[in-house]
C-alpha cells in the first residue's frame, strides 16, 4: 500500500526530531523517552540500547482545524521511532492501558497510521494471570491499526535498521496506567531477535494463552476507509466519534476482532 502524507511533518532522523510546515499547528517542544523510563517493562532490566527510544509530538494538525478539533475532543499525535536493539529486543515503548477518561467515563482506543518503516503492534485483553488474548499486528505505510478500550498495548519498531514513524488518534484527555504492567517486567510477550529472526519470547509472570501474529486489517465495521487517516477526518469530521465516546460503540467493542 501506498502511504500517501497529507500533514506537512518531516522527520529528522539523526536526531528524531520532527519539523513542521507552516499550516501545522504543533506543541512547541517534542517529548523523548529514554531507555530508562522503561527498564521496568523489558525482558532485561539491564540491557543496552539507544539513549533516545522515540520521540512525541501529542496535538498536532492543520491551524484550520483547531477550534474543531478541539470542540470534538479529538487529538492527533505524530510518534518516531529510533532503530536498533534493547540487549535482545527490538526498540519499543514499555506497554500501558488507556485509564477511564472523565469526558467519556471509558477507557478508550487508539488508532495507528504506519508513515514510515514497519511496526508491530502487540495487544492484550487483560494484564493479569490470564492475559485473554494477545495479539500483534505487523503494519507498513498506510496500514490502520485500531487497539480497543481496556487492551495493554505496546508499539514495536519492526526494523532493527529503519526509523519508524506513525500517527495517530486518540482522545484529548487521554492518560495512562502501568503499575500492573511494570509489576508483571512488561506485558506477556517479549519481541526479541534471534539469529536474525524476530520471535516473542513469552513472560513468565503470566500463563501463556498463546500469540497471534496478524497483518493490519481494514475497518469497514468502524467507517473507516483505506485513505490516509487525517483525510479520513477532513472529509467526514465525525468519523473518529468511536475514539471520544466508545460507550456509544459497546457492540463493536463486544465483538472487536484485533
Amino acid at each position: 500500500m501506498t502511504f500517501k502524507q497529507v500533514l506537512d511533518i518531516r522527520l529528522d532522523e539523526a536526531d528524531l526530531s520532527l519539523h513542521f510546515g507552516p499550516d501545522i499547528f504543533h506543541p512547541i517542544t517534542t517529548e523523548k523517552r529514554y531507555l530508562n523510563d522503561v527498564r521496568t517493562s523489558l525482558l532485561n532490566k539491564k540491557a543496552l540500547g539507544p539513549d533516545v527510544l522515540y520521540s512525541i509530538a501529542m496535538d498536532v494538525g492543520k491551524k484550520e482545524h483547531v477550534k474543531d478539533l478541539i470542540d470534538r475532543n479529538l487529538l492527533y499525535g505524530i510518534v518516531a521511532y529510533n532503530a536498533g536493539l534493547i540487549g535482545r529486543e527490538l526498540v519499543r515503548s514499555q506497554g500501558h492501558m488507556h485509564a477511564v477518561s472523565a469526558s467519556c467515563h471509558s477507557s478508550t482506543p487508539e488508532v495507528y497510521e504506519i508513515w514510515q518503516g514497519a511496526a508491530y503492534i502487540y495487544m492484550q485483553e487483560f494484564v493479569n494471570e490470564q492475559p485473554g488474548r494477545c495479539v500483534a499486528i505487523l503494519a507498513k505505510p498506510g496500514d490502520i491499526v485500531i487497539v480497543p478500550p481496556n487492551w495493554a498495548h505496546y508499539t514495536v519498531n519492526a526494523s532493527q535498521d529503519q526509523k519508524m514513524l506513525f500517527g495517530a488518534w486518540c482522545i484529548r484527555d487521554y492518560a495512562f496506567e502501568y503499575e500492573e504492567i511494570r509489576a508483571r517486567q512488561g506485558l506477556a510477550y517479549y519481541p526479541v531477535v534471534e539469529a536474525g529472526t524476530i520471535k516473542w519470547l513469552e513472560n513468565p509472570h503470566y500463563q501463556q494463552t498463546g500469540l497471534a501474529l496478524k497483518q493490519a486489517r481494514a475497518y469497514p465495521d468502524f467507517g473507516l476507509s483505506q485513505k490516509n487517516l487525517y483525510t479520513q477526518y477532513e472529509e467526514n469530521p465525525s468519523s473518529f466519534e468511536f475514539v471520544t465516546d466508545p460507550l456509544k460503540y459497546q457492540k463493536c467493542w463486544l465483538d472487536f476482532q484485533p
